[in-house]
């Protein structure tokens, strides 16, 4: 009874907020159904290699979009929750610029959903890494952060450094597909005192967005050049064109 007196308090000083708006909300980590009217859930047909909505409904049939099909992905399958759009663009600028890192929570819990179907007997998570002068600007990686909650929610094994960058790659706003691929090649690697951790075993590895998938097929090749099982890969949202 105390207990629940105390939170009811807590409650009522604090109330929950939605995480769009931060209007008042039923619970933690909700969002107002004008958000959630605004934030575009991925459902539906799908490519299995990198997640991109297609044409129909059916997401039990195996399908593989153009780009997947003329440039194949190092990854066996990709998957992501939302369109980087509208609201889903705004959760992610929040959770990674404006240290929302309260996001990262539901944000973990629809990123299971979205990977519900990707095996994950033996699985170890990995977050896509953030070179240290970047670290120490932005003080947090929010793709570690990511990786994380979705630990906690899946009960998987995270290695938050099974990831290093040992290179500084300049942003990729702006850039062609072409230019983004070349640009962070050979950007990332295992870090040595980790690799025994991914050996033969299934890799996941989490970052905030897909866009070209550039960043992800480097870390991806890099788990497999170091002996990893197969790859899979999981993002907060994706950018779709024409979205």
């Amino acid at each position: 009874m105390v207990a629940f007196s105390f939170q009811t308090a807590v409650s009522t000083i604090y109330p929950p907020r939605c995480l769009g708006c931060g209007d008042k909300v039923m619970s933690d980590f909700g969002l107002c159904g004008a958000c959630w009217r605004d934030t575009l859930f991925i459902g539906g047909s799908i490519c299995d290699a990198c997640g991109l909505p297609l044409p129909g409904e059916d997401r039990s049939e195996t399908l593989t979009c153009d780009d997947c099909m003329r440039s194949p992905r190092p990854w066996t399958r990709g998957r992501s929750a939302l369109i980087y759009k509208d609201n889903g663009r705004r959760l992610v600028l929040a959770l990674k610029h404006g240290d929302r890192q309260e996001i990262a929570k539901p944000a973990a819990q629809w990123m299971a959903q979205a990977m519900a179907d990707i095996p994950k007997d033996n699985m170890i998570i990995a977050p896509v890494p953030l070179h240290w002068t970047r670290m120490v600007k932005r003080r947090y990686n929010q793709a570690a952060l990511l990786a994380q909650a979705l630990a906690r929610h899946t009960g998987l094994p995270v290695c938050p450094d099974l990831l290093q960058r040992p290179r500084r790659t300049p942003p990729m706003e702006g850039m062609t597909r072409e230019v983004r691929f070349s640009s962070v090649k050979g950007a990332i690697a295992v870090h040595p005192r980790r690799r025994h951790r991914l050996v033969a075993r299934p890799v996941l590895i989490v970052d905030d967005v897909l866009t070209s998938g550039a960043t992800l097929a480097v870390a991806a090749d890099a788990c497999i050049a170091a002996g990893s099982g197969p790859v899979y890969v999981v993002t907060l949202a994706r950018t779709v064109k024409d979205a």
